[in-house]
């Protein structure tokens, strides 16, 4: 009775100078006095026995040992792996380690009977690793799973919830390097920086010739597919350009819209036909697999240039390849495709009208490490039954 009636009134209260703000501590005052007279038993006895706190009676507890029991104390967190090709970063485990314990793929399927009981949270970085129902069968105490990145298109959402565990991801942190990426693709593409800067290098160049030309950027009209964060920040960037914007989005966003001049188009396909640049920025759903195919390459202009900076299943690649070989538009300029990388002998690969970047969206040092830091603060929140940030919900 008094035990329930004192964690009843049990209430967060930060973490104190020094500490991480990433997560709360709770604390009752009956519980802090009792941490109270057992320090200073604990002190008595010491003085007593010629002990010191790093000692156990007449023990000496060595660093390794103190730092075997911390860990034991923090929720276990599984990954893929620590570093090589694949793996979490090594700094951004560094960062994890402050929080939860690490348990690698490797440590899990060496010694699944201890491990499975540790592993509160999995943390999914890359895209790895898999999620399956085979591992969420054999994760019993499974609460959350923390995404880095805010595409979840490689999670089962729906059988991730069949098993009561919630999902995160990490928005914040990706909507402004990924808005970089559109634009630097976009003016890439227009002035045609890789093609000029192979010429400006090769061995085989003489001269520069006087009628190489791109187009401008400036006060042309660029057509966004998907206003939601990403989408906004694009069209804040190309304010900037004295652009003419136009959106199509599945609602009307007339807080956005009047925020940076932007005009809506109900019909995606009135937005194709006027656009200059067409940037595709929405997440992978059955609604937008190869949402842009030969119907709607077709209804570009011939001068127009097609950027995907959300994933690589939203195009039809086929489609796409039809359309720069026969010069149905001028220019693509991708930084995802389907799948990653490409195969090596794709028709993509062969055009001279296209520019292809190994996914970096999201590839900054401070991208990163904000999505790592979001990612902790959602699985620490959902561990300590605490409102969540970032949840992601099946549809």
């Amino acid at each position: 009775m008094l035990r329930s009636k004192a964690f009843s009134l049990l209430k967060p209260i930060p973490l104190m100078s020094g500490q991480s703000n990433l997560a709360y501590k709770f604390i009752h005052p009956a519980i802090a006095s009792h941490r109270h007279c057992c320090h200073r038993r604990s002190v008595d006895y010491r003085q007593r026995n010629k002990t010191h706190p790093g000692s156990a009676g007449g023990r000496t507890i060595s660093a390794l040992q103190t730092k075997v029991m911390a860990e034991e104390e923090l929720p276990g967190v599984l990954i893929l792996d620590i570093g090589g090709t694949h793996g979490v970063l090594e700094n951004l485990a560094a960062l994890m380690k402050k929080h939860f314990r690490l348990i690698t793929m490797k440590e899990f399927l060496e010694n699944k009977k201890e491990m499975s009981k540790k592993i509160q949270s999995i943390f999914v970085f890359e895209c790895r690793p898999t999620i399956d129902r085979e591992l969420l069968e054999s994760l019993p105490n499974l609460k959350v799973i923390g995404n880095s990145g805010v595409g979840v298109d490689h999670l089962d959402l729906k059988m991730i919830s069949s098993f009561g565990v919630k999902v995160t991801n990490t928005p914040h942190a990706v909507a402004d390097p990924t808005a970089d990426i559109g634009m630097a693709l976009m003016l890439a593409s227009a002035r045609r920086l890789v093609e000029g800067c192979q010429i400006a290098v090769s061995p085989d160049t003489k001269y520069f010739a006087v009628d190489w030309l791109g187009v401008e950027v400036t006060r042309a009209t660029l057509g966004i597919i998907g206003m939601g964060s990403i989408g906004y920040r694009v069209a804040r960037r190309a304010r900037a350009f004295d652009m003419r914007i136009l959106y199509h989005n599945r609602n009307r966003r007339k807080e956005e819209e009047e925020a940076v001049g932007a005009r809506y188009c109900e019909k995606m396909e009135d937005l194709l036909q006027q656009s200059d640049f067409v940037m595709l920025v929405v997440n992978l759903t059955p609604e937008t697999h190869k949402l842009i195919g030969k119907k709607e390459l077709g209804l570009m202009k011939p001068t127009a240039t097609l950027i995907n900076i959300s994933r690589g299943a939203v195009i039809d690649q086929d489609a796409l390849v039809e359309a720069l070989q026969n010069k149905v538009i001028r220019a693509a300029a991708l930084d995802v495709t389907y799948p990653e990388p490409l195969p090596r002998d794709h028709p993509l690969l062969k055009l001279n009208n296209i520019i292809i970047t190994p996914h970096i969206g999201t590839a900054t040092v401070q991208a990163i490490r904000m999505m790592a830091e979001e990612a902790i603060t959602n699985m620490l929140a959902v561990l300590n039954g605490q409102p969540i940030p970032s949840e992601v919900f099946p549809k």
